[in-house]
């Protein structure tokens, strides 16, 4: 059990074609009005307990994930969620304990988070953030409100990160009763990932929108690891 404190979604559109050469096979990319979305996830974490604890025992922390929704086919028809190529901690804990206690390694980074009633910043090794808040979803090119974005990412909350075996990814779903999202408008985004030109080209990774989520209760739940057919493009 957790609360999600905080969690920002900074979300880009993507060539499709670019995209679908990061991905390990059975996965292929969510295409939306012509684009792939990906982006980075913020989240800030509290009182992180296995179940039957009590709530004062439990941890905090801030962390990232470079993401890429993502499709596959499954005997009960295609599965939505999301590829995970890139995990970020400031806990040490949850450094060490990824992989061995709870699916998806992480790598530990120092997080710098600035943050007031009307905007928001976070820095960390691999990204750079800063997001104001706005009463609309506006200038979106893969969604039309947010009605239509919240409901995109809500559905696509089984998570499967890359591991040290490139032919196994561990998967983790997110469960809370009371999803709900705000938007906020980028005001400026940097990100090694999506920034690096071998990796996206000049023009095919544009930042797109952003959606905030605040102090909802949450479960994490493992899933199956799923075998895959690795990329030859190095990330």
């Amino acid at each position: 059990m957790s609360v999600i404190e905080r969690r920002l979604l900074v979300n880009y559109r993507t060539d499709p074609e670019t995209t679908a050469r990061l991905l390990p096979a059975p996965l292929r990319p969510q295409v939306v009005n012509g684009w792939a979305v990906a982006g980075i996830c913020l989240i800030r974490l509290a009182g992180v307990r296995p179940p039957g604890l009590p709530a004062p025992i439990g941890l905090r922390s801030e962390n990232g994930a470079h993401r890429i929704a993502v499709e596959w086919d499954t005997p009960g028809g295609v599965a939505h969620g999301v590829y995970i190529p890139r995990r970020d901690t400031g806990s040490r804990l949850n450094a060490w304990a990824g992989g061995r206690v709870f699916p998806g390694h992480h790598r530990l980074s120092r997080f710098d988070v600035q943050e007031n009633p009307d905007a928001l910043r976070i820095a960390f090794r691999d990204a750079d953030v800063c997001v104001r808040t706005t009463a609309a979803l506006t200038g979106s090119h893969l969604f039309d409100n947010l009605d239509q974005a919240s409901e995109f990412f809500r559905r696509g909350a089984a998570g499967f990160s890359s591991t040290p075996d490139p032919t196994r990814l561990d998967g983790m779903e997110l469960r809370t009763p009371d999803w709900r999202v705000t938007a906020v408008e980028l005001t400026s985004v940097r990100s090694t990932f999506f920034d690096n030109p071998v990796r996206f080209p000049p023009g095919s990774a544009l930042p797109d929108c952003g959606l905030l989520m605040r102090d909802v209760t949450a479960s994490w739940h493992p899933l199956p690891p799923m075998t895959v057919r690795p990329v030859a493009l190095s990330r």
